[in-house]
């Protein structure tokens, strides 16, 4: 696997920690888990690209 693909997944891995910490402390409607969720949305359709060009 490329390194930053490794990378990506990681963070991905990282923000949907941060989103799920977040949803249980403020609740899933809360603009701070709103935000981390669509950082996550963004982390996914760069890790889906990543894997379109690859293929």
């Amino acid at each position: 696997m490329d390194v930053s693909k490794k990378i990506l997944k990681n963070r991905i891995y990282c923000r949907r920690m941060i989103m799920y910490w977040k949803a249980r402390q403020f609740g899933l409607t809360h603009p701070k888990t709103v935000e981390c969720s669509q950082m996550l949305d963004n982390l996914l359709n760069r890790y889906q690209k990543f894997d379109q060009h690859v293929s």
